[in-house]
């Protein structure tokens, strides 16, 4: 299994830098390389790799929608909510409804048979979707009205909608009874409710623990991880006796700490940004190793037509869901676009129905399996190709500081640091993201000036003999082409 591993790092490397160069999204790569050296094309992948393949994909998005909730703030939350949560549902009841429409025709499916097709087809990849929303949220991109954190709650949400009516039509090919159908459908509120609740509260006790020890920032980032992973076992646990989407509630964890303080947030997803960058050659590569193409090549042009009318009625839902925002019309273009991704669900449950015995089973998982091929690169150009073009991205957004402070590494509020020319112990007691003229611009024309960000950091010397709020201070100011941080002070930690 350790060549296995070492093909994705270095094969997945080199797609993710080829498709760069090509100005295409790396993750597109990173997903072929998976297709060409998984077990339906040169086989290259070792069996024990594959069978593993689910728990590690598993680990890559809990490390993806960690850093998700650790980008959620409540205003920005507050802001898209309502049309957040029509979006989790209509645009995948439209797609269910219009591949039903057309695949008994295209296919010769019944309509149950469809429906159970159009619920596979109808979910939205969080694989590929996050983490471009959350670049575009780092970046600063689409901000102001908060299209990624809009497309970041629905798509999560969309989830658990669709696999739960993916259940119920399952259910009714088997004979399940009207009542089984409804207590399916009531499911969907207990599910996404649990799954918020079971992150709020290790949440909250992980940031009452960070509060009062101050361990280093691998240390921290370690416990919340084994934290949601716990949770994502829990979910197996106690699915006999209720539903829990604890995808949801990893990425509560991450709002929670957040919330209650920014400082110990901002440290955590630094060190989950680092992690991600393995993290991601696993997920994507092992996505790709799961597309059997030979199956998809049975679907033929029938299939593709399938996909493609699924993919319109779904556009129709995306728009009458944003209807009433304040977004643009090219705004919800995007937002149309960033629901079209299909490769994590597709490739998790593609396989059931044929596994339960439904007798287009073979045809369905075809579809599904082409559904990624087609939609998870074309999706994800898309998002990146319009995001650049139709997402704001302005000249002080707030996100400038966010660079800057990882760029220099700088502490927060309550950190202690020490001074390495005189060995002293200072606590930052103040914060201030200031915008100051740029020292050199002569690129501007004369009389004009352009703003960078700095922070300012206002320092207490920590002293025996000083209490709080007396003793000796000091200011730093902190901009773009300063020295990083570290060259003068260095982060103390307790353990």
């Amino acid at each position: 299994m350790a060549i296995s591993i070492a093909l994705i790092i270095l094969l997945g490397l080199c797609g993710d830098y080829l498709f760069r160069r090509m100005k295409l999204p790396g993750l597109v790569g990173m997903l072929l390389v998976g297709v060409i050296i998984g077990p339906y094309v040169l086989n290259l992948m070792a069996p024990e790799m594959m069978t593993v393949s689910g728990d590690f994909r598993r680990i890559a998005l809990i490390v993806i929608l960690l850093r998700a909730g650790f980008e959620l703030r409540r205003e920005s939350l507050n802001q898209v909510g309502r049309a957040a949560l029509i979006m989790s549902a209509v645009p995948a009841v439209f797609e269910i409804g219009g591949v039903m429409l057309v695949a008994p025709v295209l296919l010769g499916l019944t309509y149950l048979e469809a429906a159970i097709l159009g619920a596979i087809l109808a979910a939205v990849s969080p694989a590929v979707v996050v983490p471009l929303m959350i670049d575009f949220m780092d970046r600063g991109r689409g901000t102001k009205k908060g299209i990624p954190t809009l497309i970041l709650g629905a798509s999560s949400v969309d989830d658990v909608f669709v696999i739960v009516l993916f259940t119920v039509f399952l259910g009714m090919y088997g004979g399940g009874a009207e009542g089984s159908v409804w207590m399916r459908l009531a499911e969907i509120p207990v599910s996404i409710g649990l799954g918020i609740i079971a992150g709020l509260f290790p949440g909250y006790l992980l940031y009452r623990l960070f509060s009062k020890y101050d361990w280093r920032p691998p240390k921290r980032t370690i416990v919340v991880m084994g934290t949601a992973i716990f949770l994502t076992w829990l979910e197996g646990a106690v699915e006999p006796w209720v539903p829990m989407a604890s995808l949801l509630g990893v990425m509560a964890i991450g709002f929670v700490i957040l919330e209650k303080s920014e400082a110990v947030a901002h440290i955590i997803s630094q060190k989950l940004k680092k992690l991600w960058m393995f993290a991601e050659l696993l997920l994507f590569v092992l996505v790709g190793a799961q597309v059997n193409i030979h199956v998809a090549w049975k679907a033929g042009l029938a299939g593709i037509g399938v996909i493609i009318v699924g993919l319109l009625f779904r556009s129709v839902g995306s728009h009458i869901s944003l209807l009433g925002t304040n977004l643009t019309v090219k705004e919800r273009l995007f937002c149309v676009v960033a629901y079209i991704p299909k490769a994590t669900v597709q490739a998790a449950i593609g396989a059931v129905p044929l596994a339960a015995g439904v007798a287009a089973g073979e045809v369905i998982l075809a579809v599904a399996v082409l559904s990624i091929l087609l939609t998870a690169p074309i999706g994800a150009i898309g998002i990146m190709v319009l995001g650049e073009r139709i997402l704001d991205n302005g000249e002080r957004s707030a996100y400038r500081f966010k660079e800057l402070r990882e760029g220099m590494g700088l502490p927060r509020v309550g950190e202690r640091v020490r001074s390495k020319a005189f060995d002293t112990i200072w606590k930052v007691i103040e914060e201030k993201e200031i915008w100051i003229e740029a020292p050199d611009t002569p690129h501007l024309e004369q009389n004009k000036t352009q703003s960078v960000p700095a922070i300012s950091l206002r320092y207490w010397k920590e002293a025996a003999s000083n209490g709080p709020g007396t003793g000796k201070t000091l200011t730093c100011r902190y901009s773009e082409g300063d020295k990083p941080f570290d060259h003068h002070w260095e982060i103390l930690y307790d353990w």
